[in-house]
Parts: C-alpha cells; sequence; structure tokens
C-alpha cells in the first residue's frame, strides 16, 4: 500500500470522527465546562485520571489548569492521579492496580470537586473504581470515553456529563479526548475572564 494514502486516511479519519463529536458533544462540552467553572467558584478542585495515553490527557488537562491555557489568568486548582509514581506503585502493591486512583479520591476528593474520568473504551476497572468513589465523596463526575461507554456510562449519576467519542478507533477517540480537553479549558478561561466581580 501507499503509504502516502494510509497518512491520508488517517487525516480523513480524525476529521471524520471530530465532525461527528462536533455533531454530537456541544452541550456536553459546554455543561462540563460549567462543572468545572463553578468547582473553581466554590473553591473546588479538579482532579483527572486515566491510563496509557488517557493518563497523558489527564495530565495534559492539569497542566492547563495550574498553568496556562492560552491567555493570563490566575492558576486554577487540580490535580492528576497519575504522576505520583510511589503513591501509584504503594497502593497497587498494598490493595491492588484497581485501586490507585479511588484510594487518592479517598484522601484527596471533596464534596463539591470534580472527577475528569478517561478512558477510550470505558471499561477501565481503576477508573470506574475512582468513578464510585468520587460519588461517596460528594463529587461530580466528568468522563470521556468512546465506542459504546463501557460499563462506564452505567455509573454516570445526575449531574455528570458524559463525553462519549462516536468512533471504536482507539486513536481516533484519544485525539478527539484531547480536542474536547482544550474547549473545556478554553471555555473555563472565557467563563473566568468574562466574570463580572
Amino acid at each position: 500500500m501507499n503509504l502516502q494514502i494510509r497518512i491520508q486516511q488517517h487525516f480523513a479519519a480524525s476529521i471524520a470522527t471530530k465532525q461527528k463529536a462536533l455533531e454530537l458533544l456541544q452541550e456536553p462540552i459546554l455543561a462540563a465546562a460549567r462543572l468545572v467553572f463553578e468547582a473553581i467558584q466554590r473553591d473546588g478542585k479538579i482532579l483527572s485520571c486515566g491510563n496509557g495515553g488517557s493518563a497523558g490527557d489527564a495530565q495534559h488537562f492539569s497542566s492547563e489548569m495550574l498553568n496556562r491555557f492560552e491567555q493570563e489568568r490566575r492558576g486554577l486548582p487540580a490535580i492528576a492521579l497519575t504522576t505520583d509514581t510511589s503513591t501509584l506503585t504503594s497502593i497497587a502493591n498494598d490493595y491492588s492496580y484497581e485501586r490507585i486512583f479511588a484510594r487518592q479520591i479517598e484522601a484527596l476528593g471533596r464534596k463539591g470537586d470534580v472527577l475528569l474520568a478517561i478512558s477510550t473504551s470505558g471499561n477501565s476497572s481503576n477508573v470506574n473504581r475512582a468513578i464510585e468513589t468520587a460519588h461517596d465523596c460528594g463529587m461530580q463526575v466528568i468522563a470521556l470515553s468512546g465506542k459504546a461507554g463501557g460499563s462506564m456510562k452505567d455509573l454516570l449519576q445526575n449531574g455528570d456529563v458524559e463525553l462519549r467519542v462516536p468512533a471504536d478507533s482507539t486513536a481516533r477517540i484519544q485525539e478527539t479526548h484531547l480536542l474536547l480537553i482544550h474547549c473545556i479549558c478554553d471555555l473555563v478561561d472565557q467563563m473566568l475572564l468574562t466574570e463580572t466581580p
């Protein structure tokens, strides 16, 4: 196969996935940004988690909040639960890998905080355990998934936001997750910068 054609196919598939996501997810994206904004206004924080590429996305989101996105503003309270290797490995060793995020939420999560839970399939047991624990703490959840939503979709409650990418390819889902994260960051910035004292 011509490798240039494969490149074109990747671009075309990514564009098509994002177009379909735009049609389906505009309102949920806005709802997710409002959850984040309202949590920050209540002196809450955003905890984020995921595995593999989704862990990278969780960290990307946290860095955009803590530092800045595209405009100057104060740093915003966000913690990626994927970054502390001593904590992650001790929880996995003493309990189980399934609890690596939930145990941190037990310690750090408070009512009024928000969990950004990322799983391309919706079937990551440690991410789903984190959702259950977040609910136990009185937190709301923004769930980023794809495919059919997996078991994650059945854990969501009233007030949570599901951003399920309409695709089966993990690569296409991850590419769109990054766009969703950037949209949320931008909308939160717009809300913060236009808020009246």
